[in-house]
C-alpha cells in the first residue's frame, strides 16, 4: 500500500506544477538596435563607374555573346552570314538527305535519294555533296565518306552508310 500513497503523492506534485507553469510570465523579447534610415548606403567600397564613352574593341578575340553550339554545320562567310550553297546535289549536305530507292542499270548501282527542298536526285559512285564524295552504292546502302568540319577532331573523314530501309551507320 506504500508504493501507492507513494504513487498518489507524486502524481498530485504534478498536476500542482502544470498549471502554475502555464502562469508563468512569459519572457520579455530582448530590446532590438534603432534601424537604419532608407536612404543611408551600405558600408563598403565604392565601385568605380564605366567612362563616359565606353566601347567595346575586340582585337582578334571572338564575340563573347555567339553561339558556338552547330558552328561547323553550314560554311559560313564574314559576319555570320551564309554563302551561298551550289544548285543541286552538291549543294545537298550528307545529314540532309535519305535515300529513297537503289536500282541497278547497266550492271552500276544507282540510288535516288530526297533532299530537304523536295527533289530527288540520281546519284552514282563519285558524285559530289557539299561536305563529302558517294563512296559506293550497294543493293542496301548509299555509302557516303564525308568531311569532317571540326577543328577539334582528330578525324578529317568519316564514312556515312545511308540504308534504304531507314537509317544510318558512321564509321
Amino acid at each position: 500500500m506504500t508504493a501507492l500513497v507513494r504513487l498518489l503523492i507524486v502524481l498530485a506534485v504534478i498536476a500542482a506544477a502544470v498549471p502554475a507553469a502555464a502562469q508563468a510570465p512569459a519572457a520579455q523579447p530582448a530590446p532590438q538596435a534603432p534601424a537604419a534610415p532608407a536612404n543611408a548606403t551600405p558600408a563598403g567600397p565604392a565601385l568605380p563607374s564605366p567612362p563616359v564613352n565606353y566601347v567595346y574593341a575586340p582585337e582578334a578575340r571572338r564575340d563573347p555573346f555567339t553561339n558556338l553550339v552547330n558552328r561547323g554545320a553550314d560554311p559560313r562567310g564574314t559576319a555570320g552570314q551564309t554563302t551561298k550553297r551550289p544548285e543541286g546535289l552538291a549543294g545537298v549536305q550528307t545529314n540532309e538527305i535519305s535515300v529513297r530507292g537503289i536500282l541497278q542499270a547497266r550492271g552500276v548501282w544507282i540510288a535516288m535519294v530526297a533532299a530537304p527542298d523536295g527533289k530527288v536526285y540520281t546519284v552514282r559512285a563519285g558524285d559530289r555533296l557539299l561536305d563529302g564524295v558517294v563512296r559506293t552504292v550497294t543493293a542496301q546502302a548509299v555509302v557516303i565518306l564525308q568531311e569532317v568540319n571540326d577543328p577539334l577532331s582528330l578525324e578529317k573523314q568519316r564514312e556515312v552508310r545511308k540504308f534504304l530501309r531507314g537509317g544510318e551507320e558512321v564509321k
